[in-house]
């Protein structure tokens, strides 16, 4: 049996992502997706110069509940 920890490739693919020219995920305008390593949030990023982010609880892809 097949375990991830991703609900579908496409969260997969926005966590696992890793800009070649940002160092900071909220600096990158292509960094849609935050997981808080503090307290397990996932969110959207708002790319307004700080680092802000929107708290989601369902993937904004597939629809699954975020654990």
């Amino acid at each position: 049996m097949k375990t991830t920890k991703f609900c579908c490739e496409s969260m997969q693919y926005h966590l696992e992502y890793k800009c070649d020219i940002h160092k900071d995920a909220f600096e990158c305008p292509d960094n849609l997706i935050f997981k808080s390593k503090k307290n397990k949030d996932y969110g959207i990023i708002i790319h307004d110069g700080g680092n802000s982010f929107i708290t989601i609880k369902f993937c904004p892809w597939c629809g699954k509940k975020l654990t």
